[in-house]
């Protein structure tokens, strides 16, 4: 019998075939690589955290490679995959009696072995004794650093590991590429997300006006995202900034939590996206709040929008992801010389890195389980050290069935420019007096979730872009839904 995820009918039924298809995939490129077939790769799922010294739990959420493979909603399970046979054992823990008084039903094995379409479930205190008769050649333990948040995945530990032989090099860039490319069934479900998202971003597009405070739009793309799709996670903290606040990268953290008046004349940003099944969405959409772009606005929003469809034209199997980083950066030097707000002529501009004072950040990254993948440099391609390019998440060569952010964006930061402007070898490519009629202007970024096709690239993300479009969605002359 199939199970599946679901957070309701009029949302997305996950099948958990999915992550049966991701365990099959793993062992066959373990299989190639030479990995023996009595060898065991060994997970251990996330535990539940507790705020600090109290006695709070924090919401659950699953390890993202644990989730990858076996697609478990609860904490404190071990999955155990047999290299060979495919074989697979789930390690549910033992519940105290106690547990059913304050949390619920204590499920019986045979729950977890029909919910997750595993081979079989076991408890945890028997790991052990059932991996000793199983008989592995090793333990595969996961166990790498992730190139874009730089921590460490953290190897299984359990009461009874020192009698195995354990290997910690072998797993972790194995299982990472198997994430890299997504399955048909992975970009159904990112496709869904998105579209949940981008009804949730015109929902919020259409309720902004002055006098409002950030945190309100933010709190309308929460509802809608969970009383239409029933995410009740986001894939990270909105980032909802009103005038200079949309030139803070990431913003609407606990220090600065999106907490300002939106003002009449400012341009807004809102980067949220939604989290289903473990599975993220990434998306931003930059528009004035009073609903109508000012010829500065723009200029500058249709700088970043040209940006954006550069690349999304361009893109295809083949393609070097920082060939696309240079290609965005160029179309908004061009933009920005045209503007006025630079000058001299556009190699010079680009010699200088002068397009990485306006646009900081990388173009793009992966994006599924985590929002922000891993896999972007894999063994033997180096982050590139320039402004700019340096922030880039992804260095690689693109393939059909990756998932990729493209997001170009201008920003006028004080923290960057004036060291800019202090600095005699660029300050002259700098048009001081034009630039100072942009320096509390904050920022414009547009993001869109994009599939690597065979031939090129489809969009998931579905919001108003052009000027003309936003405006009318705005002023409720177009109702949009993806």
């Amino acid at each position: 019998m199939k199970s599946y995820f679901s957070m309701g009918e009029h949302t997305f039924r996950v099948a958990m075939s999915m992550h049966a298809a991701a365990r099959a995939r793993l062992v066959e490129r373990l299989r190639k690589q030479g990995v023996a077939e009595e060898s065991i790769v060994l997970l251990q799922g996330g535990a539940s955290r507790m705020k600090y010294d109290t006695d709070r739990e924090f919401l659950f959420e699953q390890e993202s490679f644990f989730q990858y493979l076996f697609g478990v909603k609860e904490p404190g399970f071990f999955g155990a995959i047999q290299v060979g046979s495919g074989r697979s054992v789930l390690f549910m823990p033992r519940l105290p009696e106690e547990y059913a008084v304050w949390m619920g039903r204590i499920h019986r094995p045979e729950h977890f072995f029909a919910a997750y379409e595993v081979d079989e479930v076991r408890y945890a205190d028997e790991l052990a004794d059932t991996l000793g008769a199983m008989n592995p050649d090793v333990l595969l333990l996961l166990h790498g650093r992730n190139t874009d948040s730089n921590l460490m995945a953290i190897p299984a530990q359990f009461p009874g590991i020192d009698h195995f032989k354990t290997e910690l090099t072998i797993l972790h860039p194995e299982i990472v590429e198997c994430r890299v490319i997504k399955s048909r069934e992975e970009i159904e479900l990112l496709r869904w997300i998105n579209g949940i998202s981008s009804d949730a971003h015109v929902e919020v597009m259409q309720a902004c006006k002055p006098g409002m405070y950030e945190y309100q739009l933010e709190a309308i793309f929460l509802r809608e995202i969970y009383a239409r799709g029933g995410c009740r996670f986001t894939a990270y903290t909105s980032i909802c900034g009103c005038g200079p606040n949309s030139a803070i990268l990431h913003y609407g953290h606990q220090g600065a939590p999106n907490n300002h008046l939106l003002v009449d004349g400012d341009m807004f940003l809102n980067d949220s996206g939604a989290q289903y099944h473990g599975y993220a969405s990434d998306i931003t959409c930059s528009y004035p709040v009073n609903g109508s772009f000012t010829p500065k606005q723009r200029d500058i929003y249709e700088a970043v929008l040209a940006a954006n469809r550069a690349v999304q034209s361009a893109m295809k199997p083949g393609i070097a992801w920082p060939d696309m980083h240079r290609l965005a950066e160029r179309v908004i030097t061009e933009h920005l010389r045209d503007i006025g707000v630079i000058r001299g002529s556009i190699d010079e501009l680009i010699a200088q890195h002068i397009p990485a004072l306006f646009m900081p950040h990388g173009l793009g990254h992966f994006m599924g389980l985590d929002v922000h993948d891993p896999g972007g440099y894999p063994e033997g391609i180096s982050r590139i050290d320039e402004p700019g390019i340096r922030s880039l998440r992804c260095g690689r060569k693109l393939e059909e069935g990756m998932v990729i952010t493209v997001e170009p964006g201008i920003y006028f930061i004080d923290a960057v420019l004036e060291p800019a402007l202090g600095n005699p070898a660029i300050s002259h490519l700098l048009s001081h007096d034009v630039l100072k009629q942009f320096r509390s202007f904050g920022g414009v970024r547009i993001e869109d979730d994009v599939l690597v096709t065979s031939v090129g690239s489809e969009n998931f993300t579905r919001v108003p872009r052009e000027v003309p479009e936003i405006e009318a969605v705005m002023s409720e002359k177009l109702k949009v839904k993806s």
